[in-house]
């Protein structure tokens, strides 16, 4: 398995909740891993980071207090609980492993395996 395998994404209304989860190899166990999204015509964007098995976590301004990264190395994955969803979450939903801990965790560039994203709608 070279590729991160993401699950749980589909449409919900404003307001309700969806969990991602993004399966991982054991090689990468140990990396600290984020979550990005792109919504239709901008740019793709950090949404959470999870540092040493959850030793730090960190969120974009958007979505904290709403959404929760987590992991379970147990079962080498990694989870983003969404909650309170809105309209401008909309958007293709990318899990990935981060070289290390060095810079900005949002800067996408320090990520070296992504997946192949998960699209997520909510409508108003």
């Amino acid at each position: 398995q070279d590729q991160l395998e993401e699950s749980g994404g589909g449409s919900v209304q404003a307001g309700g909740s969806l969990t991602l989860a993004c399966k991982y190899t054991s090689t990468d166990s140990t990396r600290p891993m984020g979550w990005f999204r792109r919504a239709p015509g901008k740019e793709r964007e950090g949404v959470a980071a999870i540092y040493a098995g959850g030793g730090s976590t960190y969120y974009a301004a958007s979505v904290k207090g709403r959404f929760t990264i987590s992991q379970d190395n147990g079962k080498n994955t990694v989870y983003l609980q969404m909650n309170s969803l809105q309209p401008e979450d909309t958007g293709e939903y990318y899990c990935a492993v981060r070289f290390g801990y060095g810079g900005p965790w949002e800067d996408s560039a320090t990520y070296y395996r992504w997946g192949q994203g998960i699209q997520v709608t909510v409508s108003s």
